[in-house]
């Protein structure tokens, strides 16, 4: 397989490439780079690319991906799930139907099913009946109509494996921030030969490609990696194979989790927190339940950041988008208004954002990287000196 720095590569050339030749053309990820990159910061709250720059670029992309480290973010967020023949893909949903031209393949027309997904029958076509060969066949389209709809069409599914190329192969360190994604649906409709579960499957990727180490360890900060997850046995399973930091992410207050069927006010009880803080490093809730909201209006915010930051667990809410759509009127339309307010009022550890550029552009101009890297590093060893503290 050509070598190429995919790093170095600029996205419009990315575009040209894969348009005229038509194939994938990611190397697999090198295991064996002793390449000095920049560092990641680790000074302010984490610029988490959301499916990458998806504002722009069709979601889960190599192009959308590529496109968020151009604009600086600080992680590439994906979501994992597996093909038929257990590949495993990033894909959001576990069907096909919104974000591909699968309606409009004949050959696929009768793979409609219907399956229970998290409490609900679901109808489409399903990633868990197709093999990755079938899967990257199909190409991918903008989720919302009122996004760039130039780039549908132009990309395809990737594996984890590419998704983590593109990580491993910038120019500057780049973290990962994949989610292990509906796992109770997934074990149940996906075997693998050597009887291992999904959930084994993910861990084993990354440790192939040198994933591992606590948080803020010397190797964490060379590979920066967050494991997600709405299922929280999942999580405690995992941390039984890595010691890499988990997310555990939190849906609305209506929905109960895939695997334990426990509430919302079950999760983010005291209790529940103290517990699951064994097993992760902070969490990943769904940002209209940290501060309500009626009329598109925010109404007084919940405790659960200050809650979090007491067990010693970071908060990651989602998802902010710079649209109107999803803007409240608080904000008066103005993005930057929104990033202030979560970061400097609510005082949260990382955004997950559909448009990295702009919570980029916020950040430098609010809290720029510091000029003194001495002292930028002191932090960093500061950091590793608790992190180490607290493993053991």
């Amino acid at each position: 397989c050509q070598a190429i720095l995919l790093g170095h590569v600029p996205f419009l050339l990315l575009l040209l490439l894969h348009v005229v030749i038509a194939r994938p053309f990611f190397p697999l990820p090198s295991k064996t780079s002793n390449e000095e990159k920049k560092p990641i910061q680790t000074f302010r709250p984490y610029n988490i690319a959301h499916r990458g720059s998806n504002g722009e670029i069709p979601e889960e992309t190599s192009a959308a991906y590529l496109r968020a480290i151009e604009e600086g973010a600080d992680f590439i967020e994906t979501d994992i799930l597996a093909s038929k023949d257990g590949a495993l893909i990033c894909f959001h949903d576990v069907t096909l139907d919104d974000t591909t031209d699968i309606s409009g393949r004949k050959e696929f027309a009768n793979r409609r099913r219907t399956y229970e997904v998290e409490w609900a029958n679901v109808t489409g076509w399903f990633v868990v009946d197709f093999t990755l060969e079938e899967l990257k066949t199909l190409k991918v389209k903008q989720r919302y109509s009122f996004r760039d709809q130039q780039y549908n069409g132009k990309f395809s599914i990737i594996t984890f494996e590419e998704f983590i190329s593109v990580a491993l192969d910038a120019s500057r360190t780049v973290g990962i921030y994949p989610e292990i994604k509906d796992p109770v649906f997934i074990n149940k409709h996906v075997k693998w030969a050597d009887g291992k579960k999904f959930e084994d499957k993910f861990v084993d990727t990354l440790l192939k490609y040198g994933y591992r180490g606590q948080y803020m360890s010397e190797n964490w900060l060379k590979q920066p990696l967050f494991i997600q997850s709405f299922a929280p046995s999942s999580l405690v399973h995992v941390s039984n194979l890595t010691d890499s930091p988990k997310i555990f992410l939190i849906d609305d207050t209506t929905v109960r989790t895939q695997d334990t069927n426990q509430s919302y006010w079950e999760i983010t009880s005291d209790d529940y927190l103290a517990y699951i803080s064994n097993y992760v490093v902070g969490l990943g809730p769904w940002k209209d339940t940290i501060v309500p909201v009626a009329k598109n209006y925010l109404l007084e915010p919940t405790d659960l950041v200050a809650r979090a930051h007491a067990h010693n667990l970071q908060v990651h809410p989602y998802t902010y988008r710079n649209e109107n759509q999803f803007l409240h009127f608080d904000f008066h339309q103005d993005p930057y208004a929104e990033f202030d307010f979560w970061i400097n009022t609510m005082g949260v550890d990382g955004l997950f954002t559909d448009f990295a550029g702009s919570v980029h552009k916020y950040q430098e101009l609010k809290s720029p990287h510091p000029k003194d890297a001495t002292a930028n590093s002191l932090l960093v060893k500061i950091a590793q000196l608790i992190a180490a503290y607290e493993g053991h």
